[in-house]
């Protein structure tokens, strides 16, 4: 596993966002993987619309997104990287929210690089590799 998605990223291919798009097609979908939290706070999303076409046409292209990118399991190395990302900040007195700290877990334990636009609290915590594939080149 090279890469792990966070919630804004899926939300992006979601969207159709070019950049990310692209980014995608550059690498080896094999390499590209989904934490389960990430697919907990996308089904949430989208159960919190009302019943819509939009509702709909989301649906349709996260099942399609689920189909096409495989997910990174849950294991005693991500429970033990949350663990360490959760007192680390705590001691510092900096909180983090369970997801953001769980999707950071999973990226460490694979040794993967997170694909996040959240630097605001994911530049925070120890060891972690981010890239912002929403960020402009410009």
């Amino acid at each position: 596993m090279k890469y792990v998605l966070d919630t804004n990223a899926v939300s992006a291919l979601m969207k159709g966002n070019g950049q990310v798009i692209e980014r995608l097609k550059q690498g080896d979908r094999t390499e590209v993987g989904i934490p389960h939290p990430v697919i907990a706070e996308i089904s949430y999303g989208i159960e919190r619309l009302p019943r819509s076409k939009r509702r709909d046409s989301l649906t349709r292209r996260f099942e399609l997104l689920k189909e096409e990118i495989q997910r990174v399991e849950w294991s005693d190395k991500v429970s033990q990287a949350f663990g360490t990302i959760k007192a680390t900040l705590e001691r510092r007195g900096e909180r983090i929210e369970d997801f953001d700290a769980a999707v950071a877990a999973y990226a460490i334990a694979e040794g993967a690089v997170l694909v996040t636009a959240n630097l605001k609290h994911m530049l925070r915590v120890p060891d972690l590799e981010i890239e912002d594939w929403l960020e402009s080149d410009e």
